[in-house]
């Protein structure tokens, strides 16, 4: 979500200063990176990627602190964003949390070992057993098989990112000590509850669909079947640079299968609509395998934002939630009717508490970013310097 897609972007980033090495990998995005990095060009550094990964790295390599702890203390009080991070030496791994823990983070252990990851789906990968989050603001040092936590300041108060649970993260992971799986089908019964259609079938579109579309079958009592079928070896449509790729990537991923749709009336539940291009395909091909009417019901409010903090989510003008009505949206995908879970009704569904970032919908950011930045041009090396983040 910062820089290229070059090889030099890959992480780990791996750098050799007077330190010693150093890996580093990132989760997230830091919103004044561009800023930094002219600062730190400035004083004679010389950068390899496009990265804000590297900008930190940077940071710590120019501090005059012997100590890597205390540097990088020093390194996270410069910098302001979302960000999970983990940094690797010789002798010891950090993993580290932003005060407003926006992105996820969590701690695993396998056999004598420690493990960490974004995901619980990790550790079950290797066998590892999940411990706990690392909480935000957490410093955790792990060396010679001991934890060792210390604490940023406190930020004003905690912004998980909401969208995590609405499409991000896989289902069978624990997201900020909660189920994946469980928010997305409370989503789906919270959106039958608000938005009821009357129809024959419940039909997901895969993947991200299925868990909320189990949830509104359940809660409508009207039948889920799998009536559009993925291509798992097609990745995420949402996120192909050109929408000439995108309308024939739709395709590609998925299938109607006519036998279920002919002369139904369907609902099709989806977790989100970015441009509506995406939504606009599936309507057209369960039309044209003899579906008698199509209903749209989104588990998420419409998406009226970009994502500042890692999440690659287009500009504000491709949004088609932050452009169009409820009614020209729904003219344009092509539904009979078109149904978005409300605001309170997702949070709802994912936790009690009040504590996530859900600015994507509602542009409520937690930390303070220039939105005139589009978010791919984070790192335009040309950009004038009253174009910097602030």
């Amino acid at each position: 979500t910062t820089g290229q897609s070059t090889l030099a972007n890959a992480q780990p980033i791996v750098s050799e200063s007077w330190r010693g090495p150093i890996a580093l990998a990132h989760n997230g995005n830091i919103v004044n990176s561009q800023l930094l990095r002219q600062r730190l060009e400035d004083d004679g550094a010389v950068f390899q990627s496009t990265s804000d990964t590297e900008v930190m790295l940077h940071l710590l390599a120019h501090s005059s602190e012997e100590d890597l702890g205390q540097a990088l203390v020093e390194m996270l009080g410069a910098v302001r964003g979302a960000y999970s991070l983990l940094l690797q030496t010789p002798r010891r791994i950090y993993a580290i949390r932003d005060p407003y823990g926006v992105r996820p983070l969590c701690l695993g252990q396998l056999d004598d070992a420690y493990v960490v990851a974004s995901e619980t789906c990790a550790f079950d990968l290797i066998g590892a057993e999940y411990l706990r989050d690392v909480a935000p603001g957490e410093i955790l040092c792990i060396e010679d098989g001991q934890l060792n936590p210390t604490f940023q300041a406190p930020s004003a108060r905690h912004a998980f990112c909401i969208f995590e649970h609405v499409y991000f993260s896989r289902p069978d992971s624990r997201v900020f000590e909660r189920s994946v799986q469980h928010s997305r089908y409370m989503m789906g019964r919270k959106l039958a509850q608000e938005s009821p259609a009357e129809v024959d079938l419940v039909v997901p579109v895969p993947d991200s669909g299925v868990t909320a579309a189990l949830g509104f079958s359940y809660e409508s009592g009207v039948p889920f079947q799998v009536g559009l079928i993925r291509n798992h070896y097609v990745g995420r449509t949402f996120i192909e640079p050109r929408q000439s790729i995108r309308h024939f990537g739709v395709k590609i991923k998925l299938n109607p299968v006519r036998e279920l749709l002919d002369g139904k009336r369907v609902v099709l539940v989806d977790d989100s609509i970015v441009r509506g291009t995406t939504s606009r395909k599936i309507v057209e091909m369960v039309r044209s395998v003899g579906a008698r009417e199509v209903h749209i019901r989104i588990s998420s409010p419409p998406t009226v934002s970009p994502c500042y903090y890692g999440i690659d989510t287009p500009t504000h003008g491709e949004l088609i939630g932050a452009n169009k009505t409820l009614a020209e949206i729904e003219a344009f995908v092509g539904a009979d009717s078109l149904s978005y879970l409300s605001l309170e009704g997702m949070k709802e569904a994912v936790s009690a508490q009040q504590n996530f970032c859900s600015a994507c919908f509602d542009e409520n950011y937690p930390i303070t970013v220039n939105r005139e930045v589009v978010q791919k041009e984070l790192f335009n090396l040309e950009a004038a310097p009253n174009d910097h983040l602030s």
